[in-house]
């Protein structure tokens, strides 16, 4: 028995089909392969064998099928099949299911398991991934889910295709995934390839895939994603619902309706360990959450959180910073390429973008420098302010710095009460103008960094209340924030696109009016 079809991984696909379609929805959905002209008899034969022994007439199959009664359109590899290869009939059924999925406006989960390009029809079937690819391409600018499970083994062209291009890619526990098959390798180097690498766990690990799944997992993520992503693309943006019983006071909008802190009490709230952040936002006060856990270059940051949910009903995409992991390892560059590739899933999957601003600064080292901090800022405020879709800030705590920048700018802007932003962290402030960071509160006071002057100056647009702490009302406090969040992503569907772009680029070319309060 080969390890591809051992018990941990039968090679034959179908079994997916029965773990996360609902039963009886699968439907065929392909024609007869036509087989290239001028086979050699040799590979003839090889074709016919792998057909009888598979009952396959080709590597790949597609169809359609439902997850949760969600439809959605399926393509499979056959490892057992002339080890899943792709030759160019295989190619051309994928380009076919894929533009059908995107005609009838379906999302696409894909299954590979395969060596990669068919040796024994050369370059036409290299191309084939290209071909495949330009459709992949229309089904995204469709708006239109892509969900890839990487089957044990998925090598070569294939994995670097459509194998990788998914909006979420998980593979089966164990499998062994990797550009470059260990078997060439070592008839290549006269060396095995290094042990543990190219394994379902090693690239998670890595950031490359987002989860290791069992199928039956699979269907309970693809349910959630497909529940939030098809209500996106339905504009079902919920209603409110009664978060709290006995819910606290509405955002307030007017600078003169709030208390004064000082700045100390401020910061020090801000700073309180057991203050929630952007994890406790989606534990409390979200349904329908899936997080994405790969960066998709090689490195992960757990300090940047991404994911799909609902906030009092509103499908939407989630950046935020985990202030928890925050403690651990300051935010890495690493984090804002993972918050960039959440700006484009919500940009691609047409879903409106919130951003949780949580940060006290971003890690000042060689190794962040090495990596590109500066100019992944750039990109990251760049991205956020060019995203097409609505969008929606929270300063949640802390605000130091390139790091807040790179998620505060948006169509609408909010704060808790005891947060604060600011080009430097109050102590680093103190230390520029008074060489000594004992005047931090007082830095902050004459630099207007906190909620209530934020307000005053228009530079956010409400402040949610905190009762009169949020560390010590965590609950009430995440689901009165997800409420204001979801109030104005509702507010902001309704405006034109490009009306709500221009005004968003406007907002900060003008200097800010009021008076402090």
């Amino acid at each position: 028995m080969t390890p591809a079809d051992s018990p941990t991984h039968p090679v034959d696909p179908m079994h997916l089909v029965d773990a996360v379609l609902d039963p009886g929805t699968w439907r065929d959905g392909d024609a007869p392969v036509t087989d290239p002209t001028d086979v050699d008899p040799a590979y003839a034969e090889q074709l016919r064998r792998a057909r009888e022994r598979t009952g396959w007439d080709e590597a790949v199959r597609s169809g359609t099928g439902s997850v949760a009664g969600h439809p959605g359109a399926v393509v499979l590899g056959h490892f057992g099949f002339l080890a899943g290869s792709i030759g160019v009939a295989a190619g051309q059924r994928l380009v076919r299911a894929v533009r059908r999925a995107a005609a009838q406006g379906l999302p696409l989960l894909a299954s590979p398991a395969s060596g990669g390009t068919r040796m024994q029809e050369g370059t036409p079937a290299f191309l084939q991934m290209a071909a495949v690819t330009t459709a992949l391409q229309e089904h995204r600018a469709a708006g239109l889910p892509y969900l890839v499970y990487l089957r044990h083994p998925t090598t070569g062209g294939v994995l670097a295709s459509w194998g990788s291009l998914g909006h979420l890619v998980a593979a089966e526990p164990g499998a062994l995934i990797g550009f470059l098959g260990p078997r060439v390798y070592e008839a290549l180097h006269g060396e095995p390839f290094p042990a543990g690498v190219q394994v379902a766990e090693n690239l998670r690990d890595h950031g490359l895939i987002d989860a290791v799944l069992r199928p039956g997992q699979l269907r309970d993520v693809a349910a959630r994603v497909l529940s939030v992503a098809a209500a996106g693309r339905a504009g079902g943006w919920g209603s409110p619902h009664d978060a709290a019983t006995g819910a606290s006071p509405a955002v307030v909008v007017d600078a003169a309706g709030l208390v004064a802190v000082p700045a100390a009490e401020m910061l020090r709230r801000s700073r309180r360990p057991d203050r929630p952040g952007v994890r406790a936002l989606l534990r409390h006060a979200a349904t329908d959450v899936t997080v994405f856990h790969a960066t998709g270059s090689g490195e992960r940051d757990e300090a940047t959180v991404v994911a799909l949910a609902r906030l009092d009903g509103v499908p939407c995409v989630v950046v935020g910073q985990d202030r928890v992991r925050q403690r651990e390892r300051a935010l890495h560059p690493a984090g804002l390429r993972a918050a960039r590739r959440g700006l484009r899933l919500a940009a691609e999957l047409r879903l409106p973008l919130v951003t949780v601003v949580d940060t006290p600064g971003a890690e000042l080292s060689r190794a962040a420098e090495e990596a590109g901090l500066a100019g992944e800022i750039a990109r990251c405020l760049n991205d956020l302010l060019a995203t097409p879709v609505p969008t929606v800030s929270v300063l949640l705590g802390e605000g130091t710095g390139g790091a807040a920048l790179a998620l505060f700018p948006a169509d609408r802007t909010l704060a808790a009460r005891h947060a604060w932003l600011s080009p430097l962290p109050p102590e680093g402030a103190s230390v520029i103008v008074h060489r000594t960071v004992d005047r931090a509160a007082e830095m902050a006071e004459r630099q207007h960094v906190g909620a209530a002057a934020l307000l005053a100056r228009g530079l956010v647009d409400g402040v949610v209340p905190e009762c009169p702490d949020a560390a010590d009302e965590p609950v009430p406090f995440t689901r009165r924030t997800a409420a204001a969040l979801a109030a104005a992503v509702r507010e902001l569907v309704a405006e034109p696109p490009a009306g709500r772009l221009a005004a968003r680029r406007a907002r900060y070319e003008q200097a800010p009016g009021g008076q402090v309060p």
